[in-house]
């Protein structure tokens, strides 16, 4: 049988997949070629570039299998395939620490000003030294502020993990209910149940000093103008869930008034051209959708992509 990897995979996966008997083809195809070009193999592997419809589903009765590296879907008509007998899998595990640990990095980014001190350093850290060192001098810690973390999946969790490690009070929102308490693992090896406060979403806004996004595409933002209007001044917004999941507009809006203190943003509404005002906007920190962009998470996610192309293939 025939893999496309049209969107890449670990030497791990590939090799695994190789050992199994299976045919690996990394060479990336073009969205627009791929109905041409994909009746030639039984399944497909895409992260978030690639698009699998209904159209291309239709184009390749072939297809048995398509695995998606990572967490969210929304680039595959999931329901669609598989009334068409075509096993669609996931790995929404493999990738979550490493989420997780770039939204601190966003958060430690926003209360010490990093975003902006490297923007500015570069053009007037030799001229205006000091007026950057009192302009700088009001950042706050993280340790005490609560965090609310929206969407409670396995990011969410990993998420809540280390804020309360550092020290953070956790609350959480989500659609279904909530573990009542997480394990967390202290040095030494030992792990401790910490308790979890999940509130309704409207709490949370009113609640939180940081709020971090884990939510799946949504056709109506989760933070928009009214919901703005809801939160602490002051606060700080990390999104690394999908664009779109916050009015982008709204949240410059709340950016100039003051309401929001800092955003940091992994997705975007338009990407790949994601826009203008958002990417210069001086309180923006900014990374380019690369949540799971670690050779951890990388060979974690070929791993378990693999094994699952596997189990479901030779059956």
């Amino acid at each position: 049988m025939k893999i496309l990897a049209n969107d890449g995979i670990d030497p791990l996966g590939k090799q695994l997949l190789e050992n199994a008997g299976f045919t690996v083809d990394t060479n990336h195809i073009p969205q627009n070629e791929l109905a041409l070009k994909l009746p030639d193999y039984d399944a497909i592997t895409v992260r978030s570039a690639t698009k699998v419809r209904k159209d291309l589903i239709d184009a390749c009765p072939n297809l048995k299998l398509i695995g998606r590296g990572g967490v969210g879907m929304d680039n595959i008509d999931v329901e669609y395939a598989r009334s068409k007998g075509i096993a669609v899998v996931n790995t929404p595990a493999a990738s979550s620490l490493s989420v997780a640990e770039l939204v601190f990095a966003h958060l430690l980014s926003g209360v010490r000003f990093l975003y902006d001190a490297q923007r500015k350093m570069p053009v007037e850290g030799d001229t205006n030294f000091g007026g950057l060192k009192k302009a700088y001098a009001k950042g706050v810690e993280l340790r005490g502020k609560t965090l609310g973390v929206i969407g409670f999946g396995r990011i969410g969790r990993e998420t809540a993990k280390v804020g309360l490690g550092l020290g953070m009070d956790v609350i959480v929102s989500d659609l279904f209910e909530a573990p009542k308490t997480l394990p967390l693992t202290l040095s030494g090896g030992i792990t401790v149940d910490v308790p979890i406060t999940q509130v309704e979403l409207q709490e949370l806004f009113q609640r939180a000093d940081f709020i971090s996004l884990h939510v799946p595409f949504t056709e109506k933002p989760i933070i928009g103008e009214a919901e703005f209007g809801l939160l602490k001044p002051g606060v700080g917004i990390v999104n690394a869930s999908r664009g779109g999941v916050i009015d982008e507009s709204a949240l410059i809006a709340a950016l100039d008034s003051g309401k929001v203190a800092f955003a940091g943003l992994d997705v975007f509404d338009n990407e790949p051209t994601p826009r203008k005002d958002l990417l210069t906007h001086p309180k923006v920190s900014l990374t380019p959708h690369i949540g799971a962009a670690t050779g951890e998470a990388q060979e974690r996610i070929g791993e378990e992509l693999a094994n699952l192309i596997i189990q479901h293939l030779k059956k």
